[in-house]
Formats: C-alpha cells, sequence, structure tokens
C-alpha cells in the first residue's frame, strides 16, 4: 500500500452510490485525501468490480434500487471477509434496529457527512 507525504497510505476504494452526485461528491472528497477511487451505481455493478486484493475499502449507500447496501456488504464479506465496507445512510437508527448490519459492516456514516467524518471513518476502518 503506497502512503502520501503525511504517512497516510492511499488507498484502492470503491464507492457504491446509485445518487450520481452523492456519488461524484464522495468521490471528489476521497481523490482530494489522494486515494484512488472507482464508483459503481448499483450493487450488481460494484460486485463485478470487487476482486481480492482491488480495494483496500468500501463505501457504500444503504438505500439503492435493486440491491441494498447490506445486502452487497453481505457478498462482499463472502468473497473478501477482511475487506473494510463504511455504509453511509441517513436511516442509522433503522438499519441498527432491523439487525441487517450484523458484522459485514465496519463503520456507519451519517448523511449528510462531512470531510471530517469521512477522514475519521476511514481511519476507525483501516489500519
Amino acid at each position: 500500500m503506497k502512503t502520501k507525504e503525511r504517512g497516510n497510505p492511499v488507498l484502492q476504494i470503491l464507492v457504491v452510490d446509485d445518487e450520481p452526485t452523492v456519488r461524484d461528491s464522495i468521490k471528489m472528497l476521497l481523490e482530494h485525501f489522494g486515494h484512488t477511487v472507482q464508483t459503481a451505481d448499483n450493487g450488481a455493478a460494484a460486485l463485478a468490480l470487487v476482486t481480492p486484493g482491488r480495494f483496500q475499502l468500501v463505501i457504500t449507500d444503504y438505500f439503492m434500487h435493486g440491491m441494498k447496501g447490506d445486502e452487497l456488504a453481505a457478498l462482499i464479506k463472502a468473497r473478501e471477509p477482511g475487506l473494510p465496507i463504511i455504509m453511509a445512510t441517513a436511516f442509522v437508527d433503522e438499519l441498527k434496529a432491523s439487525g441487517k448490519l450484523d458484522g459485514n459492516v465496519d463503520d456507519l456514516l451519517i448523511k449528510p457527512f462531512s470531510l471530517t467524518d469521512l477522514r475519521e471513518a476511514i481511519a476507525r476502518v483501516v489500519r
């Protein structure tokens, strides 16, 4: 894994969100940190990109057309159990109450989130 000047790792990150403006905004923020980012607009497209060792982090929305973020997280973890997954959602309470996170999601980002929130979530899941 490469590092930036300050010693922080440069990550290969997959961002999954069905809203283009949200997806592009997250990509722009991550590239501002120096990371390399690929995007997908749904769960099926994301799964097609996930191969062992390709990414060091996945950031996914929860409410997407077709496959929801928790389903995507479970499928990714089945392929690559050590790959950290951050779920971005405005529906944290509902998600926690539903029990759908069950260990497949490593951290939650509450939408809308700040640059600092994003940076801190990455630091919590990537060592």
